[in-house]
């Protein structure tokens, strides 16, 4: 057969996003010629799988920009199946068979050569990846380096790593702008909502040039970006902590087959030992009725990401659902991050999974309408705030108390105190909660009732709260890096 002329050869390359939105990341799928290189591939990699083979493509290789901390990674598992090499950062630590990439290093799949950047700043080891077509740069996959509008933050690590990281981040940010052509497109795999960005990322679409006119490492001169970088860090999730090790280690396949059914004594006896009943219904019609004990994780909202953060790790996990449909959606999440098999699940109605009348609940719901007018007829009203250091300060209700989902397990008990003082003043002892947009309160009140303690959720988007006739106070100003993510 003879090659093609240039002008008879298809596009350069074709390249498809995977989106995880609860996570915040995206996985890609570059195809030029019928050959497939896949980038940071998440643990669900039928998604992979399924995309290839519609388009008749082979995969060659599968690369990893770095050894990832907030999710687990299909890259090995897809390698497996697939016998496509996997490529991994040289200087990454891990416990597994792969081809070393180091700085300069390159390779081609067809007409496609990808060459390895080094970018350390999310990672020590961190690597780029910039891909030329026919000698042509047409896009560079950034991982967790220079990001749409931000970087993906260096203190995932630890506090002695992230000075150093972030200057880093600075050098390979501008690396990237210097070396890599700059009509090419920026594929970052954090940044769309994921707590690897330092700050929230600007688009879904972005080229170098782009990202040399408007991105903080190449705006800001090194001490004023790495200042602003270290003072835009807020919380990252718990669960964090295990995905790095999960990672190195090598994970394996999945298994998103239903796990035991639980039937309604199983259910309580479960709920009383302390293990964890997550109920991913609606939030307003879990505040309607519920099983008592059970907690609150709206599987609309993202679930994955807070009940991965306050789940104590390894906490036998039960699932209750509409539809079994629901309870697999879920699994498929929690993979993600290494919950691998819930304990067991139910689906059905509070009524179908209770031993009794006294085995359901409820609480009250109301806006922020509804909270300015409690708050106005009394002063002394418990407002708590669940949202994150960075949103609080960036607004709050006057008078409310802080206290962030994420630590609320391991200081609940202040939180019973302030009522039980209230009771004991004469005061109404009923906390009422909000956050962002009522999911995370939601979650909150949960916990909060599952110890005893008189709630009542706001659920409401808070950016309506001061417009609602809530008094509202600021402490904080936007830097270059803007508003910190408030997922």
């Amino acid at each position: 057969m003879s090659t093609p002329s240039p002008a008879e050869r298809p596009a350069a390359a074709e390249v498809i996003a995977l989106d995880t939105p609860n996570l915040g990341d995206r996985s890609y799928v570059v195809g030029v010629d019928g050959l497939a290189v896949v980038v940071d591939p998440q643990r669900d990699t039928d998604r992979v799988l399924d995309l290839v083979a519609g388009r008749g493509w082979r995969i060659t290789h599968i690369l990893e920009t770095h050894v990832h901390n907030d999710y687990v990674t299909g890259g090995l598992e897809l390698a497996r199946t697939t016998g496509a090499v996997y490529v991994m950062p040289g200087a990454a630590a891990f416990d597994f068979d792969a081809t070393r990439m180091n700085d300069g290093d390159t390779f081609t799949s067809g007409r496609a050569t990808w060459r390895a950047l080094h970018t350390p700043g999310h990672t020590p080891h961190h690597l780029s990846y910039a891909l030329a077509v026919d000698g042509v740069d047409v896009g560079v996959f950034t991982g967790g380096s220079m990001l749409h509008g931000s970087v993906g933050r260096p203190d995932l690590l630890g506090p002695a790593l992230t000075d150093g990281l972030a200057h880093d981040q600075w050098h390979s940010v501008r690396r990237i702008a210097a070396e890599v052509a700059g009509s090419a497109g920026v594929f970052p795999t954090h940044g769309f909502g994921s707590f690897c960005a330092v700050t929230a990322t600007t688009g879904t679409d972005s080229t170098v040039d782009d990202q040399a006119a408007g991105n903080p490492a190449c705006t800001l001169d090194e001490d004023e970006f790495v200042t602003e970088l270290l003072a835009g860090l807020d919380a990252f999730p718990a669960y964090y902590a295990h995905m790095g090790p999960a990672n190195a280690a090598g994970p394996g396949p999945i298994d998103l087959s239903l796990p035991v059914p639980a039937e309604a004594a199983a259910l309580r006896r479960r709920i009383d030992a302390g293990e964890w009943v997550v109920d991913l219904r609606s939030r307003r019609i879990f505040a309607d009725g519920h099983l008592r004990g059970t907690l609150s994780f709206d599987g609309s909202g993202n679930a994955v990401t807070y009940l991965g953060w306050t789940i104590p790790w390894g906490t036998p996990l039960t699932l209750l659902a509409n539809t079994a449909e629901e309870i697999t959606a879920m699994q498929r999440e929690l993979v993600r991050i290494g919950i691998d098999r819930p304990a067991s699940y139910a689906v059905g109605a509070p009524e179908d999974w209770a031993t009794g009348p006294d085995d359901l609940a409820t609480y009250p719901v109301t806006d922020f309408t509804g909270l300015a007018k409690q708050m106005a007829a009394d002063p002394r009203l418990l407002v708590l705030d669940t949202r994150r250091h960075s949103e609080w300060t960036a607004g709050h209700a006057v008078g409310a108390r802080h206290l962030p989902l994420h630590e609320l397990l391991a200081r609940i008990a202040e939180v019973q105190a302030w009522s039980q003082e209230a009771a004991h003043a004469g005061a109404d002892p009923r906390v009422r909660v909000y956050c962002g947009s009522g999911f995370r309160a939601a979650a909150a009140c949960s916990m909060l009732e599952r110890v005893g303690v008189p709630v009542e959720h706001i659920d409401e988007e808070v950016e309506l709260a001061p417009s609602r006739g809530v008094p509202w106070q600021a402490e904080a100003t936007e830097t270059t890096f803007g508003k910190a993510l408030t997922a």
